[in-house]
């Protein structure tokens, strides 16, 4: 009696010993504060660009669904599915969360059932004639190990792997991001290449009815040789473009075949002759937003907030590990006498174990992971005024085309006239041939500018929105 009674004391002494060193835990390292990114009111292109609406910076939404296109809506729902480095995103982050999972598990007891069956003989003595003897030995435990985290450090191990996380969730955003932005840029340059071919085979029907002028005033003896060589030449080098259109727009077929997840062999799109380029106005909402939105600065954030984690984790080895262990058990002869009381047996321990001297291996540790810290913190704020950099870029480009293209409407409509004037002239004796070809080359290269130009506004809306971090929901 007076034996369990010491036994049951030292159970609660270790208890109530364990319980004091659990509320005097404190977590090691600092705490973790956002690192201060650079303070920008409001865009320096943006002028008076056209505001975001409270709503929109709430949600990405399908932001192809601006330029008003339905083949393109369906190649963008596909690219979410089927592209294969959105793919390679999404199992590095469902491995990240698997991961958290993994080092959150360290917080709780590892608990272990073993059991034992043996047998043994012993040999007999031939002197005396005592035969050999069979022994049963069964045993059964119960064992639990612990580590306290009296020190913070598997907690920061957790964080750390939490907010690595955070941060493969935006590199999956990000990737996501580029697939559709590579998509609809490649897309709207097959679109040029469908309008610039459809420029060229308008203007090989015009260079056909010049030979044929040409052809038939040459056999009447009015215009040289010359002449008539020219016309053939003029329409061989617009034949010899248009084929190679038909090589351009291919190659940018096999992308966007390649983005959907779709072999270029089994990918077909139909050419759109008559195709009116869409050009949304994008909303611009305050810089403060855009740090919210992208996905490369979520990330490069999350990623500062686990190396801040790791200076915590380097610090927690200057403290002892502290392990607590426990077990139960039962062994006996026989199956049946197992849980007897007689045969039963525990332990209760609490262990801690502290690095005496590594010469100076810790310290180095936390010098690295503070360093590394610092890289993290310099990444951050990097990727912020690149970010800002990129918007004020699209917003001037996007202004400057807008000009522009108002510019190369009217140079085409002039081109085109004095196409027109220049042939009537030459009908009626009046110029060269020469002169002909010199304005039906300046009318061809007006108009297939302006064919670039509003293409080029379509890539560089596209690329606005990509450096906004995303489209917009616009439901209020």
């Amino acid at each position: 009696m007076t034996s369990l009674k010491h036994a049951t004391a030292a159970r609660c002494l270790v208890a109530s010993s364990f319980t004091a060193l659990l509320l005097s835990a404190c977590a090691v390292g600092p705490a973790y504060q956002k690192p201060v990114a650079p303070e920008v009111s409001a865009f320096k292109e943006a002028g008076d660009w056209i505001p975001a609406a409270p709503a929109d910076a709430l949600e990405r939404g399908p932001w192809w669904e601006l330029f008003a296109d339905p083949v393109l809506n369906q190649l963008a729902a596909r690219v979410e599915v089927s592209n294969q480095n959105v793919a390679v995103a999404v199992g590095a982050y469902a491995q990240a969360r698997a991961l958290v999972r993994e080092q959150r598990a360290g917080l709780f007891p590892s608990v272990s059932l073993n059991g034992l069956e043996a047998r043994s003989r012993s040999a007999g003595d031939p002197v005396t004639g005592t035969a050999g003897r069979t022994v049963n030995n069964y045993q059964v435990s119960l064992g639990g190990t612990w580590e306290p985290d009296v020190w913070g450090r598997l907690g920061r191990v957790a964080d750390a792997a939490s907010t690595s996380t955070q941060a493969s969730a935006a590199d999956l955003a990000a990737a996501r991001l580029s697939a559709q932005g590579e998509l609809a840029v490649n897309y709207f340059s097959l679109r040029q290449s469908d309008a610039q071919a459809a420029l060229l085979a308008s203007t090989i029907a015009a260079y056909q009815r010049a030979l044929d002028i040409t052809q038939n005033r040459y056999t009447a003896g009015i215009a040289a040789k010359t002449d008539l060589l020219q016309a053939q030449t003029q329409l061989a080098n617009g034949r010899a473009d248009a084929t190679g259109l038909q090589r351009q727009r291919a190659q940018f077929e096999h992308a966007i075949a390649v983005l959907v997840g779709s072999a270029p062999g089994n990918f077909a799109l139909a050419a759109v002759a008559d195709y009116k380029p869409v050009v949304p106005d994008v909303p611009v909402g305050v810089p403060s937003t855009l740090l919210q939105r992208r996905p490369d600065i979520a990330g490069a954030e999350r990623r500062a907030a686990a190396a801040n984690a790791q200076i915590g984790i380097a610090q927690s080895a200057y403290y002892p590990r502290i392990i607590l262990n426990a077990s139960a058990g039962s062994g006996a002869s026989r199956v049946a006498d197992l849980f007897s009381a007689a045969t039963s047996v525990w332990s209760l321990g609490l262990s801690a174990a502290q690095i005496a001297f590594n010469a100076g291996a810790t310290g180095a540790r936390v010098d690295a992971a503070e360093a590394a810290q610092a890289q993290a913190v310099a990444r951050y704020r990097q990727t912020v005024l690149a970010a800002f950099r990129d918007v004020e870029d699209q917003l001037s480009a996007t202004r400057v085309l807008q000009i522009q293209q108002a510019l190369r409407q009217q140079a085409s409509s002039s081109a085109d006239q004095v196409e027109q004037q220049v042939l009537n002239r030459y009908r009626s004796g009046q110029v060269s041939y020469t002169e002909v070809i010199a304005a039906q080359t300046t009318a061809l290269s007006a108009r297939r500018a302006l064919v670039q130009a509003s293409a080029d506004r379509q890539t560089t809306a596209v690329a606005l929105i990509q450096a906004l971090g995303g489209g917009w929901v616009g439901t209020p």
